[in-house]
């Protein structure tokens, strides 16, 4: 049998990250916030619309914001691991970050892609499954 890759090691969110994604998300309408993978995120109606991943904040985007976002603001898709862009989502670069003002204008954009979609359910932990 092939030996398993090791999982990478991800390092925690900086505290001032942290500090900043819960002030740009609230006060958004319909918003639910809970931890994926260790990390903040954001959902409107059981759909993703903002994380953090280690030093990065990530937004959903709809396929002409994100081309603008990636153009305008010199972005880039989101690779959890290299090679591996997730769709849809483009971390926030450092000047974006900089500005709430700016950082708030495309915070409500992924909300506005993210309450468009249909409405996800939260799914219940299943019981372990037999083998």
């Amino acid at each position: 049998m092939p030996a398993k890759k090791p999982m990478p090691k991800f390092t925690k969110a900086p505290e001032e990250m942290v500090a900043l994604f819960g002030r740009v998300v609230e006060g958004l309408p319909e918003v639910e916030t809970r931890r994926m993978f260790g990390y903040p995120a954001a959902f409107v109606h059981g759909q993703m619309f903002s994380s953090l991943f280690q030093s990065s904040m990530i937004l959903r985007l709809s396929e002409p914001d994100r081309a603008a976002f990636l153009k305008d603001h010199g972005a880039r898709l989101f690779e959890p691991m290299p090679g591996r862009p997730m769709r849809e989502y483009a971390a926030v670069p450092p000047a974006v970050l900089a500005s709430e003002t700016l950082l708030r204008q495309w915070l409500r954009r992924a909300h506005g892609y993210a309450a468009s979609l249909p409405a996800k359910q939260r799914k219940k932990a299943s019981a372990a499954k037999k083998r």
